[in-house]
């Protein structure tokens, strides 16, 4: 299983600069998309539902403070931690999910995602109004349910 820095990093790699937002998104529908097609998680860490959509708690914390993201922005916590790369079936899904979503505004995305199930659900359980601000996980299986339903 891959690491989130390894999917940010590839994503940055094949369309330049984004906004630390899009790259959330971005991250979040590579998982989804995985999950849907795979029935295996891309990566570990845990997705939250937050106000402005699904956040990677720990991809949030490594570029807190940035508004925009470049190529190689991550590659010191890959080369830190000594992660062993996507598969070309990993790449092979996260293209597909850039030729989709990969011009798509942030904004747009962020609104996709509040309309889609896996982030509703995750807010309503834990009672978080939308404009409220909330740590409730999406799980995998939430997304799975979803997205392989499409």
């Amino acid at each position: 299983m891959a690491k989130v820095f390894e999917v940010a990093e590839y994503i940055l790699s094949k369309t330049g600069p984004m906004t630390s937002m899009k790259l959330q998104k971005l991250v979040y529908y590579c998982q989804a998309w995985h999950l849907a097609w795979t029935e295996h998680s891309l990566f570990g860490e845990k997705i939250e539902a937050w106000r402005d959509g699904p956040v990677v708690p720990e991809l949030f914390e490594a570029h807190k403070g940035f508004f925009k993201i470049e190529h190689g922005f991550f590659a010191k916590k890959i080369d830190a931690n000594g992660f062993s790369g996507l598969t070309e079936d990993q790449k092979d899904i996260i293209n597909k999910v850039l030729e989709f979503y990969g011009k798509k505004d942030p904004h747009w995305l962020s609104q996709l995602t509040h309309m889609e199930d896996p982030w509703k659900n995750a807010r309503e359980k834990c009672g978080s109004k939308d404009r409220e601000k909330s740590s409730a996980e999406i799980t995998a299986s939430e997304m799975f349910n979803y997205y392989s339903s499409l």
